[in-house]
């Protein structure tokens, strides 16, 4: 998927709110999709670190990417489970996302997203299964 047919599936599948976060895309093909987070001081909780809420966001809709791209298009999919582990606080700087297909199945997707802060120190990694509801 080139950058503007991934900017057509987000604000075209996205909630609001999750468009506000203003991803971009950065790259996605068959085997992962990698989308910046731009920083903003309104993603960061009283602690200055930019809250896990954000982040659980961000992994799931670079693994919709993902998924699309494997698949060449969107299809209809829900999200199953999405393990998370923070690693580092992040609070200021630009986020990398990069998500990628472990196993699409013909009913099941697995994935695993890995989050990395503006050092390039990983400071998120996830595990994702995805129904395919079609």
């Amino acid at each position: 998927m080139d950058d503007k047919e991934t900017l057509e599936l987000l604000d075209r599948v996205l909630a609001p709110w999750v468009r506000e976060l203003a991803l971009t895309p950065v790259k996605a093909d068959a085997e992962s999709a990698t989308l910046r987070l731009p920083f903003a001081g309104a993603l960061r909780h009283s602690g200055g670190v930019i809250c896990g809420q954000v982040f659980m966001a961000v992994a799931d809709t670079a693994m919709i990417v993902a998924i699309s791209a494997a698949l060449g298009g969107f299809k209809p999919m829900t999200t199953v489970s999405l393990n998370i582990s923070f690693m580092r606080a992040v609070r200021k700087g630009d986020v990398l996302v990069t998500a990628r297909v472990l196993r699409l199945g013909r009913n099941l997707v697995f994935g695993e997203v890995e989050l990395f802060d503006e050092t390039g120190a990983m400071a998120v990694h996830a595990t994702t299964t995805y129904a395919l509801l079609e």
